[in-house]
């Protein structure tokens, strides 16, 4: 619903993590089973297996973060799909894996654009290492925050949009009144620009909204984006709000002594 293409901004200097990650991504997705780009994975029925074999392995499986890594046989995998190969699986680690992840051109570049458009400047106001344990905090925030709402979920659970989410939440606290310039398919792709707090506002609101109509299963993880936004923004908050300086002054029985 709100298509971020620019935000008028300008970054001090190259924001490396932001760019490191998005390379990283775009990498994982061009070798992965869903780009097309790798013949290895074979075709029709048998790709359809080699693609859920493959987002359970690399994927985050909510049940699995309390209850442990699931047996080969409750797989959700396709039907007339053979077993997949014994493999070794750590839950908490996945969350990290599947941050790279991504189930489609439309996932991956949806979510790069974002990371685009609002990383640079967080990562320049945060510094780089900063920004990077901020990024995969959220991520690690985002993700559990699902998976408490979907302790039964056998769905792998992949993307960066947890972890980005908490970069717009940063965002919005820190460049309130930046004019960001976007697309709304609902005008029609007409390009306009507005304030920070409004279009990331307005992003906010409909994935609020959509959290709580969501129901499990294979869709978008609408609950994580809340949650990652929601750490972003008060994260920021706590480390970047104005301070006040407070001036004491010493009193003595002769008089005030300046500080």
């Amino acid at each position: 619903m709100v298509i971020p293409v620019y935000d008028k901004n300008p970054v001090r200097r190259t924001p490396v993590v932001t760019y490191t990650l998005i390379a990283l991504c775009t990498v994982v997705f061009l070798l992965g089973p869903l780009s097309g780009f790798t013949p290895s994975y074979g075709h029709g029925h048998a790709l359809q297996c080699e693609q859920a074999v493959y987002f359970d392995r690399w994927g985050v499986i909510p049940g699995e973060l309390f209850h442990g890594t699931l047996p080969v046989d409750r797989l959700p995998l396709p039907q007339g799909c053979p077993p997949p190969p014994a493999y070794t699986k750590i839950p908490f680690l996945s969350v990290f894996t599947a941050m790279f992840l991504h189930g489609g051109w439309l996932h991956l570049v949806g979510n790069m654009l974002f990371l685009y458009v609002f990383g640079d400047n967080v990562e320049n106001r945060m510094g780089r290492v900063r920004f990077a344990l901020f990024y995969l905090v959220a991520g690690y925030l985002a993700t559990y925050g699902f998976a408490v709402a979907h302790t039964d979920d056998t769905q792998s659970l992949v993307g960066a949009s947890g972890a980005i989410s908490g970069a717009l939440g940063a965002y919005l606290y820190l460049y309130p009144r930046a004019r960001v310039t976007s697309l709304f398919p609902f005008l029609f792709f007409i390009p306009l620009r507005f304030p920070a707090w409004m279009v990331l506002g307005f992003w906010f609101v409909l994935q609020w909204l959509a959290a709580q109509t969501a129901r499990g299963g294979p869709g978008i993880a609408y609950l994580a984006h809340v949650v990652g936004f929601a750490f972003g923004f008060l994260c920021a908050w706590v480390c970047y709000r104005p301070r006040r300086k407070v001036s004491l002054v010493i009193r003595s029985t002769q008089g005030d002594i300046p500080p």
